[in-house]
């Protein structure tokens, strides 16, 4: 059964001209694409809507808005129309062309502001000149559909660029701005969110961060040759966005050098202690951004490991069981080579065996419990003999030996 028809089936058939599909629904079905969400728009007397199993919700911050939630759709949300009539106006208030689309649950399309054409041509036109003035958070939605490959009209981006936003952005909840930068990096061209923000001076008060990225130098020339920090994060980006489709390992692709910033300039063009400074500015970013706290965790120990990681090969064996460790620990042990392959071009040679050694349990050591005590092994010494172990393992498999968990010492 086709998604048309799952929502046609929640209503009786005196209705359906009377209901129109509209936004993003839509628009995903035009192109022949799943849709994630189910909106409706609909001239329904309230009453016949409650005995649907719709409940209204009414804020005075927005509209009215009437929900529903189905085993198989999800969550159905409803705008209430007085008449038909209204939905020209309904859609003329919506952000761009290709969301002002509605089709009716018989089948008729209403489309006022020929959202179709644009629809042809991947165009991005907003629905009026007032569309971004009265809500800018609109410019940071039309950044994330450019990174899915959709091209803004040269009107609206002289409309961006014709004023100063950082007024009307801070009255916006941080959370408009995360959302819609966490879903441009799940797009086919997420670095153009952040280029797009850079560009057009749109990047304050969220991410201030970004106007100041091209006046740093990313490091050396021969190690850096693109120059600045912004080209080189930039890159990075693309590069892992090229090997994977994973957010968290592209957010940690972007900002894994935003130590950086911390540089003094007379000690340019080296950061020395970025590493450090980068993971103590991961969890200012990410708390300020209010970002998952997974993704918190995981751009902290990438910014602090990737510098080690970049010099895998010149690792002691030791220093490599601590890498993986730590990357276990941060739940980066996917992630760092995608962003050290990004970054510095090398694999990590051996990876999947210590992160593998590293994710053992003390007992799968061989270390049964009660051992320490029998033993007499202090509380504090504990750890560093499991990470021995560790390491000894390590050693064992890099040497081909087929049982590597080194022979345990009688107490």
């Amino acid at each position: 059964m086709t998604l048309i028809e799952k929502v046609k089936g929640l209503f009786p058939p005196h209705l359906h001209p009377r209901l129109f599909m509209v936004g993003g629904m839509v628009r995903d079905l035009l192109l022949g694409v799943e849709s994630q969400d189910v909106d409706l728009a609909g001239a329904v007397p309230h009453d016949e809507l409650i005995a649907l199993g719709f409940r209204l919700v009414q804020s005075k911050s927005t509209p009215p808005m009437y929900f529903r939630f189905h085993r198989e759709l999800g969550k159905i949300e409803l705008t209430p129309l007085s008449d038909i009539s209204d939905l020209t106006d309904d859609l003329s208030r919506r952000d761009f062309t290709i969301n002002a689309i509605a089709e009716s649950l018989d089948g008729t399309i209403v489309d006022p502001l020929r959202g179709r054409d644009d629809l042809a041509q991947m165009i991005l036109k907003t629905c009026s000149p007032e569309s971004l003035t009265n809500d800018p958070g609109r410019i940071f939605r039309a950044f994330r559909f450019e990174s899915g490959g959709w091209r803004l009209t040269k009107e609206d981006e002289e409309t961006i660029a014709s004023r100063d936003w950082s007024a009307d952005f801070g009255r916006l909840p941080v959370e408009r701005f995360s959302q819609e930068m966490l879903k441009a990096l799940g797009r086919k061209e997420p670095a153009l969110f952040f280029r797009r923000l850079q560009e057009t001076g749109t990047c304050t008060p969220f991410l201030p961060e970004l106007a100041r990225m091209p006046h740093v130098p990313a490091g050396p020339v021969e190690h850096h040759p693109e120059g600045d920090l912004l080209s080189h994060s930039l890159q990075v980006l693309e590069r892992a966005a090229q090997s994977t489709p994973d957010v968290t390992a592209r957010f940690c692709a972007f900002f894994h050098d935003f130590g950086k910033l911390a540089t003094p300039p007379e000690l340019y063009p080296k950061h020395h202690g970025h590493e450090a400074a980068g993971a103590e500015a991961a969890v200012s970013l990410c708390r300020r951004l209010k970002l998952p706290a997974a993704l918190q965790r995981a751009l902290e120990y990438v910014c602090r490991s990737h510098g080690n990681a970049n010099r895998w090969q010149e690792l002691r064996v030791g220093t490599k069981m601590r890498l993986a460790v730590d990357a276990v620990k941060g739940g980066i042990s996917e992630i760092l080579p995608l962003v050290v392959a990004a970054d510095f071009g090398e694999p990590l040679d051996g990876w999947h065996d210590a992160v593998k050694i590293a994710a053992l349990s003390t007992v799968e050591l061989g270390l049964e419990p009660g051992y320490f005590d029998e033993a007499g092994i202090a509380p504090e010494k504990r750890q560093e003999i499991v990470l021995q172990r560790r390491i000894e393992a390590f050693r064992n498999v890099q040497k081909g030996l087929a049982d590597p968990i080194p022979t345990l010492p009688s107490p």
